[in-house]
């Protein structure tokens, strides 16, 4: 995982409508960046449809979702138009910023070993570091998590701990 306060590895990748998305459009913004192992199946569906559910919420704090996996763009449309989901998908096919988030590597199911995308998430601040991690996330309720999360740490910046 990378570290809080760490600088953000930029990235530059198709949404789920084959749009070019980078990092660098949501400077001044904070982005929670999380990375899924694969569209429509159980896990990664909860776990997208937490965040369409609180998607209002983040975008009243200004808060931008984006979703990261190695699925082809294709495949992103498909889950994001049958979940319904507002958040950007992007696909990274390669794995390159999955490995830079260090969120990419060998995986273990059912005896076979694969190169794959770990569920994990981070927070990145306005000024492109980050400032949250979670690694090997359970995707029941994560965006709530992180919601709480991170009213706690602007209640703090506010001095109201």
């Amino acid at each position: 995982m990378l570290d809080i306060g760490d600088e953000a590895p930029e990235f530059e990748l198709p949404d789920q409508r084959g749009e070019t998305r980078t990092l660098a459009e949501f400077e001044g913004q904070r982005v929670v960046v999380y990375f899924y192992p694969r569209a429509d199946t159980p896990g990664c569906t909860t776990e997208a449809c937490s965040f369409r559910d609180a998607y209002e919420e983040f975008a009243e704090r200004d808060i931008a979702v984006v979703g990261i996996s190695d699925d082809p763009v294709e495949d992103l449309a498909k889950f994001a138009e049958k979940h319904d989901l507002p958040i950007a998908l992007l696909s990274d096919e390669s794995g390159e910023v999955a490995s830079a988030y260090d969120s990419y590597g060998e995986k273990n199911m059912f005896g076979n070993t694969f190169d794959g995308v770990f569920r994990n998430t981070y927070v990145v601040d306005g000024a492109g570091r980050i400032a949250a991690t979670y690694e090997g996330v359970d995707p029941e309720d994560h965006a709530e998590e992180i919601l709480t999360d991170l009213t706690y740490d602007d209640n703090a910046e506010n001095g109201n701990r």
